[in-house]
């Protein structure tokens, strides 16, 4: 009797220390991995302090980033954006699961923690060059190569998932550069219409839509050789209506982003670009690896006359069309069309 119990003490005593030495064994792994579950659960707050400890190391006047007030002002304008795109995400019922989010046109950078969400026309000729710096080109490599910047850019920067981005986004800065949806239409359409390439595939393009959308009417036939803009509008809005894709240059950033699916950090205004990437630059701590200036001004020009002009050439309804495309754009980004009604031409349709 005496002796069974004690045995059975001993598989007990036995069974308590296999017990503490598995403890033991997996302790550390167990630490490591409530550390990296925290690393990659950090809040926007905690990302902010951590890169304002270090932001004005090296920052002069000379160095071109902004002085220590003008940052804190940048920074209060991002937090408006934030907030009026989260505002307005909540309003329309764009940030519900059932809403699809579409990570096709991100780039990930691991090793400088920045994520960017490439909009067509709107600056992304700097950034592609930027971003491709990042990678590791060379600057006399980029300056010379004929090879297209996007081209470059995704042998380095794979096609993210949706999940992809979702885990690099706690320790990255996320950011989008936006623009007024119809001057970024009227930039499009200078760029690639207007001065598409010989036989391109928007020169192309614009030779189908002579083809289809050239007609009298009553009116002097256009004799330019290329799509004049009340032509081009017509054929994206008919593409619209067909629910047929648009390309990439003209698709409105609230379907190529869908910035109210994932959690933007940085939000760039093409109108206040100057300030906003130094902000940018600065925040991200990439002073020593990309300058904030332009990469590319455009073919032609895009002063205000000039969109002031191709818009005199719409009707209403074409202005109407434009307004319900790109509505999100404007809704969730802060833009106005009203000043564009006062250039249009009257017509008693309404599409």
């Amino acid at each position: 009797m005496t002796m069974g119990r004690r045995n059975v003490s001993m598989m007990r005593l036995g069974r308590c220390v296999a017990f503490l030495a598995a403890a033991a064994f997996l302790l550390p792994f167990t630490i490591l991995l409530m550390v990296a579950d925290q690393q990659y659960n950090l809040t926007y707050n905690s990302k902010r302090v951590f890169y304002q400890e270090l932001i004005f190391d090296n920052g002069t006047h000379d160095d071109g980033l902004l002085t220590r007030e003008k940052f804190m002002e940048v920074h209060e304008r991002m937090e408006a954006r934030r907030e009026f795109l989260r505002s307005g995400c909540s309003r329309f019922g764009l940030d519900s699961r059932g809403q699809k989010a579409n990570a096709w046109e991100y780039l990930i950078n691991r090793q400088y923690h920045v994520i960017w969400c490439n909009i067509f026309k709107a600056a992304s000729t700097s950034w592609m060059y930027n971003f491709n710096l990042m990678a590791n080109y060379s600057a006399a490599f980029l300056d010379k190569t004929k090879e297209v910047p996007l081209v470059l850019a995704r042998r380095k920067y794979a096609r993210p998932t949706i999940e992809m981005i979702k885990k690099a986004q706690p320790d990255s800065i996320t950011f989008l550069i936006v623009r007024h949806p119809l001057e970024r239409l009227a930039s499009a359409y200078n760029d690639k219409i207007v001065h598409a390439w010989p036989k391109s595939f928007h020169d192309k393009m614009g030779r189908m839509i002579i083809k289809k959308y050239r007609k009298s009417q009553n009116k002097p036939v256009p004799t330019e050789r290329y799509p004049v803009f009340e032509e081009f509008v017509s054929y994206v809005l008919d593409e619209t209506r067909a629910r047929r894709s648009l390309d990439m240059h003209w698709t409105p950033y609230t379907d190529f982003c869908t910035p109210c699916r994932f959690a933007f950090d940085v939000i760039l205004k093409f109108e206040t670009l100057d300030e906003d990437q130094r902000y940018l630059i600065q925040l991200a701590r990439l002073q020593d690896v990309v300058k904030p200036e332009w990469r590319n001004s455009g073919k032609g020009t895009n002063t205000l006359h000039n969109i002031n002009h191709l818009y005199s050439r719409l009707k209403r309804s074409q202005l109407d069309g434009l307004y319900k495309l790109y509505k999100y754009d404007f809704q969730l980004f802060n833009y106005t069309i009203d000043s564009y009604y006062e250039i249009v031409q009257g017509d008693t349709k309404h599409g």
